[in-house]
């Protein structure tokens, strides 16, 4: 490394002591670091709390210019937001709960380029406003990062259909800058199986990209999976564990609004302080939540998937799935907001029997999820015929009901191109897999009623076939059990 180099690579550090106050990286953050200040295209699979924000904050933050971020969540985004701001950082976010005068204001600060940082969903970056705003030749934009990128893949041909069009973002925007600009993409996620990476890598059209990949390993985590043979035992078996662990702080994960909302009344019966919390909530109702869950008023909270992710609290000490997840990748994002202090977690999952005999609620969840898909699909091709082969989506969606969602099933299935953000041609062949969420789902039934080590099971899902040979954890229920 020459000299300059090492100059400014110490400048890196400096800044980064200042900003965060730590001394050094954690392997392999400053790789990370490096690979985007040379604005090279990444994918970065880390495991949750392995400090990814930092990866793609720091870089922003050291360049002249703007860098967006792509992001599912406004509690993620207001989250991180927060944070840069208490260290006196140049960033802000656009959502739909602003007030007219907020989005004004963060508009003409990008317009004045006195942001490094603009956080950002999929739907509002491609808002004609936001976008148009963006287009301006003289704005100068560095980077795109995708934060928890799993969502393209999890929601992006169901009911996030923007994410399918952000591979055409970069092209769109280099075409309205001066020659020789460089826009670099980076794709952050915890949970990427080998299908969900090409996936990512194929819809963002990301170029000869850097892939940092370590494995999910928690060692303090101890998964366990216990079966309730009733609704009645599943609620006994919940009180149970919630009694061992008392003062503890935890999350309780359920698979609808209404669910949590029931929980929660027959736990506050209970005499425990606890809250529902869903995406159909308030933002001050959510923010209400979210800071007495944070501060340890407010022990345990029950909730679907739209709590904790990007939400930092390091002690927390267990995670219940009252009912366990559809997709393996949501099942690790969710277990990872446990300790991230390093110190042992509980995370426990509670299960029907298997035939579903005497309590069939998951089975058809199971089955709802499926249907949804192949309905979904049905729609799509269905809509296919009466479609024009090329058109602007805003126009599309005003003729035909879902029209966004059956575009981006068929771009999933390569029976489409966008030209640009906006702009479709529909190209014949290809073929839709229902495959990859089907297979998604069997898999995490598979994980449920496994004998085999849970966590040589889930290095298996995430492709770490290497590590996982011969593995054992010695601390999941199948291992503690076959001792």
């Amino acid at each position: 490394m020459n000299t300059p180099e090492l100059n400014s690579w110490q400048a890196v550090r400096t800044t980064f002591k200042q900003i965060w106050g730590y001394d050094d990286f954690r392997p392999p953050q400053g790789e990370i670091v490096r690979s985007l200040l040379a604005k090279k295209d990444a994918l970065i699979i880390l495991p949750t709390g392995g400090g990814k924000s930092i990866c793609f904050q720091l870089p922003a933050l050291l360049q002249t210019g703007l860098t967006l971020v792509v992001s599912p969540l406004v509690a993620l985004m207001e989250n991180q937001v927060q944070e840069l701001l208490q260290r006196q950082q140049k960033a802000a976010l656009l959502h739909n709960e602003l007030s007219t005068y907020q989005r004004r204001t963060i508009l003409q600060n990008l317009e004045k380029q006195q942001l490094r940082l603009l956080y950002l969903s999929p739907e509002t970056l491609l808002s004609p406003p936001v976008w148009e705003k963006l287009c301006n030749p003289t704005l100068q934009i560095n980077g795109l990062i995708l934060d928890e990128a799993h969502c393209l893949v999890q929601w992006g041909d169901t009911f996030r259909p923007a994410y399918r069009r952000l591979g055409a973002v970069r092209p769109a925007l280099l075409k309205t800058k001066p020659p020789g600009t460089k826009i670099s993409i980076a794709a952050f996620t915890a949970t990427a199986d080998p299908a969900a990476a090409k996936t990512i890598q194929t819809v963002l059209e990301l170029q000869q990209p850097e892939i940092f990949r370590l494995n999910p390993y928690r060692p303090n985590l101890y998964p366990t999976v216990r079966i309730a043979w009733t609704p009645r035992s599943r609620k006994q078996q919940l009180l149970k564990f919630i009694q061992n662990h008392p003062q503890q702080s935890g999350l309780i994960y359920v698979r609808t609004r209404k669910d949590s909302e029931n929980l929660a009344v027959w736990l506050a019966e209970m005499g425990y302080i606890t809250a529902s919390y869903h995406a159909g909530l308030g933002a001050a109702e959510r923010r209400g939540i979210e800071a007495k869950w944070l501060s340890g008023k407010m022990p345990f909270v029950i909730c679907t998937c739209a709590f904790g992710m990007g939400i930092n609290k390091s002690d927390v000490r267990w995670i219940v799935h009252f009912h366990a997840p559809h997709l393996m990748s949501e099942y690790i994002q969710e277990i990872g907001r446990a300790g991230r202090d390093g110190k042992p977690a509980d995370v426990l999952s509670l299960v029907s029997e298997p035939t579903g005999w005497l309590d069939p609620e998951d089975r058809q969840r199971r089955q709802f999820f499926t249907q949804q898909m192949r309905s979904q699909q049905r729609t799509a091709q269905q809509l296919v015929k009466r479609l024009p082969q090329q058109g602007e989506i805003n126009a599309v969606k005003r003729q035909f009901r879902d029209a966004d969602i059956a575009l981006a099933v068929l771009h999933s299935s390569g029976q489409l191109k966008w030209v640009d953000p906006f702009h479709y041609t529909i190209e014949s062949g290809g073929k839709y897999q229902l495959g990859t969420q089907s297979q998604a789902a069997q898999q995490m039934y598979q994980y449920l009623y496994t004998r085999k080590c849970r966590w040589q099971f889930l290095l298996n899902a995430f492709g770490f076939d290497k590590e996982a040979a011969n593995w054992r954890c010695g601390h999941c229920d199948n291992c503690r059990n076959s001792h």
